[in-house]
């Protein structure tokens, strides 16, 4: 049981108001520094104080980003991610927990390894495939022999390609996957009493109908808190955006977008970058991820910490 004590709410209360300061600090010079004019922002001493150049700064940074198209490929990208994970974290989940195979344990740990993959860590191999999705079955082909059997037999030669570069499809197909959303669905399927199963198969339901008619219904929580964090994730890519997008009119996104706003000396002929505008987008970036956590916070939460299914 904790002790409750003044000096111990005190010294609580004392290192959550320090940890809340040290995560406002940057928002609140990025929030200055958005509402005065460069020579404000680059002058000494540092201002600390907000001006009255906010919506200029804002409208400037709207018209040189091209944040219009921006913000909804965006939100397609993010959406497109956070239903593809959902989904395929729960078919995963439902696999390795209801159904009874030998490999069951060992795929889900194999799963539970990719944890230590990060996208940063897989990037070349990630965009070979995203450069050419057939290619693996490419490969068996060619070491199967099959296709010089195929070009003998009709003069045919097979070639297959599937190239995801500079397409919504690039950018949404390889983050689908999720070991946390796996672990996450699992963890709460465990908890499912094998009463319910065993009723669902004498009402003559099938494997997907129990997923789609019990199991979703009763993951609604987890789904929301699965759903925030993938969001959050999402949007904020920078690093396979930048690397598979070279047509940024049609597909670029935001993030990456917003450092272009930020040129460095050398491509500004040692001239100083507009930081007031960049700080203006950086706001505008930070409100949808914002958003999404505040007005999902108490499902989140819940998500998180409810054990009571």
């Amino acid at each position: 049981m904790i002790e409750r004590t003044p000096i111990l709410n005190v010294a609580t209360h004392l290192i959550l108001i320090t940890g809340l300061a040290l995560l406002l600090l940057p928002v609140w010079i990025a929030y200055v520094a958005a509402t005065h004019d460069l020579q404000t922002v680059n002058s000494a001493p540092v201002e600390i104080w907000p001006g009255d150049q906010l919506w200029i700064n804002v409208q400037a940074a709207w018209t040189q980003a091209d944040f219009g198209p921006k913000f909804v490929n965006t939100f397609i990208v993010s959406v497109g991610v956070v239903v593809g994970k959902i989904t395929i974290a729960a078919i995963t989940a439902f696999g390795i927990v209801f159904f009874n195979h030998r490999l069951r344990m060992a795929i889900f740990w194999l799963i539970f390894i990719t944890l230590m993959l990060p996208l940063e860590v897989r990037i070349v191999p990630t965009y070979a495939v995203a450069a050419n999705a057939l290619m693996p079955f490419q490969t068996i082909l060619d070491w199967t022999g099959m296709t010089w059997l195929i070009e003998r037999a009709s003069g045919v030669r097979v070639d297959l390609q599937w190239n995801m570069l500079n397409s919504y499809t690039g950018l949404i197909l390889p983050l689908i996957a999720t070991a946390t959303g796996t672990f996450l669905y699992r963890q709460f399927f465990l908890t499912i009493p094998d009463e319910l199963v065993e009723a669902a198969k004498m009402d003559g339901a099938g494997p997907l109908r129990f997923l789609w008619q019990v199991l979703i219904p009763l993951s609604r929580t987890n789904i929301a808190a699965l759903a925030t964090i993938m969001f959050v994730y999402s949007w904020n890519q920078y690093l396979w955006p930048l690397l598979i997008i070279t047509d940024r009119a049609n597909y670029g996104l935001v993030v990456v977008e917003l450092g272009n706003l930020v040129p460095d000396a050398m491509t500004t002929g040692g001239g100083v970058p507009n930081w007031h505008i960049a700080m203006a987008a950086t706001l505008m970036v930070m409100i949808p991820p914002i958003l999404v956590v505040i007005f999902m916070q108490r499902w989140f939460v819940r998500g998180l910490i409810n054990t009571d299914k």
